[in-house]
């Protein structure tokens, strides 16, 4: 019994890495993680849906400043051209879980909101979808969307920027 945990497998062989990305490509996973002793390793698919591969110790902070420098190349694409100080008064609209985004009730149906609507502290403006549930997300605030930084059906993360509403608007 003692064998196979210790020289049968090693999951951070390259070959075990990618059958890992395959699975995770087959059953539709945005992110793995895996941990032997103090070795962990973690796979994350970004927006363009190429697994992203970032390794460390367990105990280090090291992981959370990785997540986060991965993360920000997601928005940049997409992010908008105008004037810094005018972007200081807007409000964010942050995911409040990692998922799914989709920006309108179901194929085929308005989007919840787009760029100018005005929107309340009830006003749904997406649904993010985790493990098979949908949640729906109000605006919290009122204003008027300015920018939409996520397209729908794009994989977003705890706490990521998914709409900028003007509060004055």
């Amino acid at each position: 019994m003692a064998e196979k945990p210790n020289n049968k497998t090693n999951p951070f062989e390259v070959e075990n890495i990618r059958e890992l990305v395959r699975i995770m490509s087959k059953h539709g996973l945005s992110e793995l993680d895996l941990q032997d002793g103090e070795k962990k390793i973690r796979l994350k698919k970004e927006a363009q849906s190429l697994p992203v591969l970032t390794s460390s110790i367990a105990q280090l902070p090291a992981p959370v400043a990785v997540q986060q420098a991965i993360a920000a190349p997601v928005a940049a694409p997409v992010a908008s051209t105008a004037p810094p100080a005018a972007s200081k008064n807007l409000i964010e609209i942050k995911s409040p879980t990692p998922g799914t985004f989709y920006s309108q009730e179901k194929p085929g149906s308005p989007p919840y909101v787009t760029v100018g609507a005005k929107v309340s502290p009830k006003t749904v403006v997406c649904q993010i979808e985790a493990m098979k549930i949908f949640n729906e997300i109000p605006a919290d605030c009122t204003g008027v969307i300015v920018e939409i930084l996520i397209e729908n059906k794009q994989p977003v993360e705890y706490g990521q920027v998914l709409f900028r509403v003007d509060p004055n608007g």
